[in-house]
């Protein structure tokens, strides 16, 4: 069995390497893909920009955040739910965020689910391993299109 592969969307370097740490010392162990914007998570799905004419990257799962440089991570999500290819992927927003009208926009343009990340580093660590242990064992994802 291969490893599924995870798109972490996220513009901290810091959590970014904390979250795929984290990752990789769990029992799948996915390849895990770092987009530090949302124009390069874009870029990696679609095949475009500089990743023109590689095959579109389709993960298992993205955890995303929301504010990001360049592109919004809700401009992310509006842009995969309204493409065919892509309106079926898992999208987790994780993101420090407590606005209301965020939590209420993510849903409300197709994530699957909604996590604060927490401020405690045991406590990120312990989230991002549920968040694997749910999304790349137990979850039945949809059929590949």
């Amino acid at each position: 069995m291969h490893s599924p592969v995870l798109l972490l969307v996220e513009d901290n370097a810091e959590e970014a390497l904390l979250a795929r740490r984290a990752l990789q010392a769990g029992p799948r162990q996915p390849q895990v893909v770092v987009a530090p914007d949302g124009a390069e998570a874009l870029d990696l799905l679609f095949a475009t920009g500089p990743h023109a004419g590689e095959a579109p990257l389709r993960p298992s799962l993205i955890l995303l955040d929301l504010n990001l440089p360049r592109i919004s991570g809700l401009a992310v999500l509006r842009r995969l739910r309204a493409a065919p290819e892509t309106a079926l992927l898992p999208v987790v927003v994780l993101t420090a965020s407590q606005e209301e009208h965020d939590l209420l926009s993510s849903y409300a343009l197709g994530a699957n689910s909604y996590l604060r990340k927490p401020a405690d580093y045991q406590q990120f660590v312990e989230v991002v391993h549920r968040l694997e242990a749910y999304w790349l064992t137990l979850n039945e994802p949809p059929p590949a299109a």
